[in-house]
């Protein structure tokens, strides 16, 4: 793999607690070739994550002060927007990279010649960082249709090169739920099929006491993501949204 640089967009939202380890995080990894752009969404914590971030002084950490509150979508849009990469990379502000994550899956995605390649992922408590759950190991690969089923693809675990894809954005109507989910459902319409590494590569923060709720609280999204978005007719949504349901909860209890 040649020296092409990586972009990597990281939307920040109060997140002055875990923002460092996230960083430190990136500046560990064995592939030097990389930006960092951080858009604060503007936060309203009197600044402490931009104080933060502030606080390193390596020129390949960008930061962005947005003044305007816009969610994930738009803040990740925002990034987007002044990339320079041949490569984008996903890493919220509380999730934390191996440091041979970037090296592993550019290796992986010369190996299987994929424009879009994603990683398994450790699913750790927010304050202790013990495992949850057990890791979260993905599938081979992802299709369309298979996407409509279940999701895989964490964000902090992908990179996708912009020379094969182009340039995507977020639909920022979605706001910050579903709005990934959307986001890899408009990829996978362009390509055969996003790759899975089945190395676990991302530790993912995840509260003990939302692994239920945070289900219950998006199957309307999911519904509305399926009928208004992909505007599948309602038999095949009911399917698709009852497949989401089952895997969901056995994701989610292993």
């Amino acid at each position: 793999m040649r020296d092409y640089l990586v972009s990597i967009i990281t939307p920040m939202y109060n997140g002055v607690k875990y923002i460092s380890e996230t960083i430190d995080s990136v500046l560990q990894q064995t592939y030097p070739h990389w930006e960092m752009i951080i858009v604060d969404d503007c936060s309203p914590d009197n600044g402490a994550g931009i104080k933060k971030v502030k606080e390193y002084k390596d020129d390949r950490i960008k930061l962005i002060e947005s003044k305007t509150n816009s969610g994930s979508s738009g803040a990740r849009n925002i990034a987007l927007k002044v990339a320079k990469g041949r490569y984008i990379a996903f890493l919220d502000a509380d999730d934390i990279w191996h440091p041979v994550f970037l090296e592993k899956q550019l290796a992986f995605m010369q190996t299987k010649r994929a424009a879009i390649v994603f990683s398994s992922y450790k699913r750790i408590d927010e304050n202790t960082k013990e495992d949850i759950l057990k890791p979260f190991i993905v599938p081979e690969q992802v299709d369309y249709k298979s996407l409509l089923k279940s999701c895989p693809i964490f964000p902090s675990t992908v990179i996708y090169d912009v020379e094969a894809y182009g340039r995507f954005f977020f639909n920022e109507k979605m706001g910050s739920l579903r709005d990934d989910y959307v986001y890899w459902l408009n990829m996978l319409k362009k390509t055969d099929y996003a790759y899975g590494n089945k190395e676990i590569l991302v530790d993912y923060r995840l509260r003990r006491n939302s692994v239920t709720a945070n289900k219950m609280n998006v199957i309307i999204p999911q519904w509305k993501v399926l009928r208004k978005v992909e505007c599948l007719s309602w038999l095949k949504s009911c399917y698709y949204l009852t497949c989401w349901a089952v895997i969901s909860y056995f994701k989610y209890r292993s």
